[in-house]
């Protein structure tokens, strides 16, 4: 699967072997998260609704290696994907390495701390509901709130002058 080299998340995606790109995964269990979509609008929804695969207590998936089997819909995300979906939070890895942004300080390949992501409020874990027990899913969206990603040494210096 190849091996995770030093400092590996300050690549670009596309540099990534495919450990470094399942590496760079905080578990926070968002995109295992149903959407819903507006038919008018084209504007998506969050829910706090999660695939049935999904361990709600730990944000992991159940069977991750076979989840297509399970779940044929389960999208792998893929640099095409990454680039082309809007949905992804705004404090995913796979969203700030594509904006060429930087992990924030509690991800755990910076921090250490793989609990981190659920202290910071970023996880779901304890705030989601699996399918199999959710009910009409438009009684499920929500609108998550997350800290915003952590502004470079950079834009922090263009916005003070």
């Amino acid at each position: 699967m190849g091996e995770l080299r030093e400092r590996f998340w300050e690549l670009p995606l596309g540099a990534l072997n495919r450990a470094e790109w399942e590496a760079l995964c905080d578990g926070c269990g968002r995109c295992c998260l149903h959407k819903l979509e507006d038919a008018d609008t084209g504007e998506i929804h969050d829910t706090n609704v999660a695939c049935r695969l999904l361990d709600t207590g730990t944000a992991r998936c159940s069977d991750y290696k076979n989840r297509k089997a399970f779940v044929p819909d389960c999208l792998r995300l893929t640099l095409r994907i990454v680039e082309q979906v809007s949905w992804l939070p705004p404090t995913c890895a796979y969203r700030l390495r594509a904006d060429d942004r930087p992990l924030p300080s509690w991800h755990y390949l910076i921090s250490g701390d793989r609990d981190a992501v659920r202290r910071v409020g970023v996880s779901v874990i304890g705030r989601v509901v699996s399918e199999t027990d959710a009910g009409p899913i438009e009684h499920h969206i929500t609108d998550w709130p997350s800290p915003r990603p952590e502004r470079t040494t950079r834009e922090a210096e263009e916005e003070g002058a």
